[in-house]
């Protein structure tokens, strides 16, 4: 099984600096920095350190995995953010997990005892309530839907459609925002019955550049997703 870790940044220069030392390149087989077109040399920085670099072509997190997919050589695709949020050490212990013949394995912020200190009061209910929601409409165990800190194999990528844009130009359209395929992810490999786990991790606080959350309309169009789904997509 080879690995791809994928790590997105979009002006992450501190966050980079501060985190990247701390992965072991021998954990995986391939690292891939994926660029949202930063200004404060987070690209550049990259380069220089030897990372194999992709700059997307157009903004938002979804696109950041469609440019990054082709040049993608593992068999199991992890997913990294590098501004503090994801803790370095749980990469070991997630491929590990994946070993075990997983599809999907989650960093849960909150199984067994874990934590966010990058949540605040809504954003902790969102997460609660959303996580609920998939449970409940479509059979899931999930403790944590939302995050980006995951592992899984690529082909369930193209399995579950996620590279089709007919799954978002609705909810995209109708609360005019741009949103990434983790929830949808979340859903339809429950509904597919894959093999999904979970280890516990802290989510710490960013480091340095801006949070790029947009709570509101993020939340809408996910919600709208997954209530959607349980006629869209069989």
């Amino acid at each position: 099984m080879k690995t791809t870790l994928l790590v997105l940044t979009l002006n992450e220069i501190e966050g980079m600096k501060a985190i990247m030392p701390q992965i072991k390149r021998e954990w995986v087989d391939q690292i891939i920095v994926v660029d949202g077109q930063s200004t404060d040399g987070t690209a550049e920085w990259a380069r220089q350190q030897g990372y194999e670099v992709v700059v997307q072509q157009k903004p938002g997190v979804r696109f950041a995995y469609f440019d990054a997919l082709p040049h993608v050589k593992g068999d199991v695709i992890l997913c990294f953010s590098p501004d503090g949020n994801s803790v370095a050490d749980r990469i070991p212990p997630l491929i590990e997990k994946m070993k075990e013949g997983y599809d999907m394995v989650i960093v849960s912020r909150y199984l067994d005892g874990a934590k966010s200190d990058d949540d605040d009061v809504v954003t902790a209910f969102g997460n609660w309530l959303f996580t609920k929601t998939v449970n409940v409409l479509h059979g899931g165990h999930y403790t944590d839907v939302m995050v980006m800190y995951r592992a899984f194999k690529k082909q369930m990528v193209y399995d579950l459609d996620l590279v089709k844009e007919e799954c978002y130009t609705l909810p995209e359209a109708l609360f005019r925002t741009r949103i990434s395929w983790e929830p949808l992810m979340s859903v339809r490999a429950a509904k597919r019955k894959l093999k999904i786990g979970e280890i516990p991790g802290d989510e710490p606080a960013r480091i340095g550049g801006e949070r790029k959350l947009r709570i509101f309309k993020w939340g809408a169009a996910y919600y709208f997703q997954f209530w959607r789904e349980l006629f869209w997509w069989k």
